[in-house]
């Protein structure tokens, strides 16, 4: 099964020209340690890293590159600080298609190299994801290069690609089935929260869904474009110089800012910003309490839901799902964090014994 069981939702595509990998239909997993810890008795998390290539943007590759094929193209020009640029290289190479990807300065090795395993051309852009200015031009120069046959432009932002996009509301979908009171959700540019949040409006114009879901905002502080704007009553979102260390979510531009904001507020969500080292400590603890390895860009949702029960915004017997973007291990930087806290013990055969009873965790 893949987000096709939803065709009568998404851009409409012809069945043979349909690609799939088999993504979307997560796993929904209830919270054993975090949530009871911080006042959220019924909070869930949303296993996106099960999906083909590690993330949720197969939702959005799988719609995007089954858009070029039914319009005859046949070399994907891409943008990606990771996730994107995975995704599109695994579809472009199960299509056929070329891809070339211009890539954010500081995207994870890991990611390059899931990248490179497909076959698709990569070009590290120096400021590009940090600089708006620098990140502007890129933008205008691909979306030129875009008018010429046989490239198509996909960047995972309702502004460029709506096709590729109208894939990942099919998260909205699923989600309905639980029901949930809140949604949390990771922003860079804001296109996995107005995903989200037009496909539960869908879902209440067209399936008679009912529950008044809440649709919510979350940002590393050092690049706030959206969260902030959404707290304080503004009705666009806002360009920065951003400063976070969190791979994926540094998107200094608007983007889908503007229409994220309307979207969401109007869901009844608000914008969370939290801290770098916020997003570090629940990767840490999803891995080692929740027995989930996520990457820091998802847990900044998990970080939001916390920030969000500590306020009072959210109460214990409130339904509240958080969206885990991706797998940890795209990003080993950030797994040798929290593993270098864990040492190895090293020890010589005849001390395993006393090892064992003593439950000490020699240097």
């Amino acid at each position: 099964m893949s987000i096709w069981k939803w065709s009568q939702w998404l851009d409409p595509i012809d069945p043979g020209h349909r690609i799939s990998l088999g993504e979307g239909h997560t796993p929904l997993v209830r919270s054993r340690w975090i949530g009871p810890r911080h006042g959220l008795n019924d909070l869930w998390f949303k296993l996106e890293s099960a999906n083909p290539s590690g993330s949720y943007k197969d939702r959005f590759a799988a719609a995007a590159i089954s858009r070029m094929a039914a319009d005859g193209r046949s070399h994907c020009l891409a943008t990606s600080s990771g996730n994107t640029g995975a995704a599109l290289a695994a579809y472009c190479a199960a299509a056929g298609m070329d891809c070339t990807i211009a890539i954010v300065e500081t995207a994870p090795a890991e990611k390059l190299r899931q990248m490179m395993l497909h076959g698709a051309r990569l070009i590290v852009v120096r400021g590009f994801g940090v600089d708006a200015a620098t990140t502007d031009r890129v933008f205008r120069l691909l979306c030129a290069w875009a008018e010429r046959p046989p490239f198509a432009l996909q960047i995972s932002a309702f502004r460029y690609s709506p096709s590729g996009m109208s894939g990942v509301m099919t998260l909205g979908f699923e989600l309905a089935d639980a029901v949930p009171r809140h949604v949390f959700v990771p922003a860079g540019g804001g296109g996995l929260a107005l995903a989200v949040a037009r496909g539960f409006e869908i879902l209440r114009r067209h399936a008679d869904y009912r529950v008044p879901t809440s649709v919510h905002v979350v940002q590393p502080i050092g690049n706030d474009t959206i969260s902030t704007p959404l707290t304080t009553g503004q009705p666009q979102a806002r360009s920065v110089t951003c400063s976070t260390q969190i791979s994926g979510l540094q998107v200094a531009n608007v983007i889908d800012g503007d229409a994220t904001i309307s979207a969401c507020r109007a869901s009844g969500g608000i914008g969370v910003a939290v801290s770098d080292e916020q997003a570090w400590q629940v990767q840490a603890d999803l891995a080692r309490h929740e027995g989930i390895f996520c990457e820091p860009a998802a847990a900044v949702s998990v970080a939001g839901a916390i920030d969000a029960a500590r306020q009072g915004l959210v109460t214990n017997d409130q339904r509240a799902v958080c969206i885990l973007t991706g797998t940890g291990f795209k990003d080993l930087a950030a797994a040798q964090r929290i593993s270098d806290q864990q040492p190895i013990a090293r020890i010589d055969g005849d001390a395993l014994e006393a090892t064992l009873a003593s439950g000490s965790r020699p240097a």
